[in-house]
This record gives C-alpha cells, structure tokens and sequence, in this order.
C-alpha cells in the first residue's frame, strides 16, 4: 500500500468549503487574474479589536509598505513578529493576509508588522528577499518606536512568506544581527526538489497543485540557480545556529514533503524544531482558519509554539 492509499482524506468540512468556495493558484490567465481572484476570496472579520497602522518605510527599490498590528492585550513592550505573506511570489497583499495577521498578534500576543514586498514576475527574485531583509532590519532597529522588545524578534510566513521568513533567518544569522528568536514556517517552499514524492502524489491538489508550483517559481526565479540558498534555503551548506522553528504542513500539498524535508535539515544541525503534519488539509489552510475546525486547531498549534518561544 502505498503512503497515497494510507493517507485520510481531506477534511469533510474542508471539502465542503472548497466545493463551495473553489479557489485554485494559477498563472493561466496571467498575474493580474491571479492577483484579483486571491483578493475577492470572501473573507469574515477577524479580531476587530486589533489596531493597525499603515506606515511606509525606507527600502532597497523606494518605499516598502507595512501594516503595523497591536493586539489589546499584547502588555508592555511585548515581542514582535515580521510577517511575510503567501502567494508564489506573485499574489497576496496586505489586505489578502490581514485576518491572519490579526490571528498571529493575538495568538502570539505580539505586535505583527506584516511587509508588502515587492512580487514576481515584475520584479523577480531577489526583489522579494531584499525587501524582506530591509523591513526585518527596519522593525529590529524600530522596535522601541513599535514600543516592542527586540531582544523577541519572530519571522513568520506561509508558502512563498515561509520561503522568505527561512531565507532572512540564514542570511541574519550570517550578518550576526539581528537575532532572531524564531521562525514559524507554514507550508515552506524551501529546497525546489521536484522529486519529492509529495509532488506527484499531490499533483492534483486543491489551492495548490504542481503546475502551479513550477509556473509561479519561474515567474520568481527567473534565470536564478536553483542551489542558491537565498532563492532555495534548504540547499544552504550549514543549519547549525539558525533560530528554533516550527514547521507546519499539509497532508495534501505538493510541498508537503518539502517543508519536511527543511526541518530535517535543521534537526539534524541541532536546531530546535517541532514539525506539524495537518494530514486532512491542503495548502493555504490558514486562511480556512475560523471557518473549517481542522485549519483552526492546525492554525491554533503553530500560534502556541510562536506565542510560547516568545514568552518563555
């Protein structure tokens, strides 16, 4: 039997959404369509009681935007979390990740500052990580004007954002600063290896499936190598020293057996890790968080890992 034939299904309430609700990442139609229909996703209201504030800060290419989260309960100088959204590189914005931004400010007890860096094919990789690496340097040396301590400085991303959150740790590892305390990776694209067997058993996936895969990273990527660890961090020749991680993926996701194979990486190098296989759901589950039971306690786990590393 093989490892297909003994995985569960998917969630029978998530189904039921995505019978409703169909979405599916594609370059088909171009960026543009792809941009607008992760943006009419129907959306319900998350945590109003959290405060933003939109701010636009010095980066690499011009002014870089932020969006600044501040749960009530956060307390005096609590810790802060950079927050890189999901997309391929190509989709998402501020807005498409706000609600789950407000999740991570109030299951973190943290202020959030989410970053609206630059996306594929427009401006292709390393557009995506030099922006990453300047809103991560701004927020370390901003952190009293945040009124946050930087001594708890957390990257956070899903997908694409997960990419990025493990890219900017190695590469502040590599700087000496700033420290980072821990990195919360949600369904990391993170070595590029198509023959991961996730990826054909996976080929069809809902949200996500392997053509979307190959088509969005070479949008990215363009004519960048493979093995450059800032583009693929799980093709870095040294994990020892990089922050303690929590690794979420999803049963059935092409990039499933990537993410695993990333915090193996880093176990194996002595870095703290916990790794979190959802079986039922797919990829992009955070945003099925509040509505699908399964995604909610999925999403609840990786918030309690960040919120415990920040407030030990």
């Amino acid at each position: 039997m093989s490892v297909a034939d003994e995985k569960p299904p998917i969630d029978v309430i998530l189904q039921k959404v995505l019978d409703a609700v169909p979405f599916q990442l594609s370059t088909d139609e171009g960026v543009e369509v792809a941009r607008r229909r992760l943006r009419d996703l129907p959306r319900r209201p998350v945590h109003p009681e959290v405060t933003t504030e939109d701010r636009v800060i010095p980066g690499p290419a011009g002014d870089l935007g932020v969006r600044i989260y501040r749960p009530p309960a956060a307390g005096d100088r609590p810790p802060v979390v950079v927050y890189f959204h999901g997309g391929g590189f190509a989709v998402g914005d501020l807005d498409t990740h706000d609600g789950t931004c407000r999740e991570h400010a109030v299951g973190a007890a943290a202020v959030v500052v989410s970053v609206d860096y630059r996306l594929a094919p427009e401006h292709p990789y390393p557009a995506a990580v030099e922006d990453a690496w300047a809103a991560t340097q701004w927020v370390a040396d901003h952190a009293d004007e945040l009124g946050a301590d930087a001594g708890r400085l957390a990257l956070a991303g899903d997908s694409a954002g997960g990419n990025l959150a493990a890219v900017i740790s190695q590469r502040a590892r590599a700087a000496g600063r700033p420290a980072i305390a821990f990195q919360l990776l949600w369904y990391p694209a993170t070595v590029w290896d198509e023959s991961l067997p996730s990826y054909a058993e996976n080929a069809a996936a809902p949200v996500l499936d392997r053509a979307a895969i190959l088509a969005f990273s070479q949008w990215y990527a363009s004519d960048a190598d493979f093995t450059d660890p800032e583009l693929a961090p799980g093709r870095a020749s040294d994990f020892a020293g990089l922050p303690p991680a929590y690794v979420a993926v999803a049963g059935h996701d092409p990039l499933r057996d990537d993410g695993v194979r990333y915090a193996e990486l880093l176990a194996d190098a002595g870095v703290p890790v916990e790794l979190h296989n959802a079986t039922t759901l797919v990829h992009g589950y955070l945003g099925y968080s509040g509505v699908v039971p399964a995604a909610t306690e999925a999403t609840e786990r990786g918030l309690a890992a960040l919120r415990s590393a920040l407030h030990p």
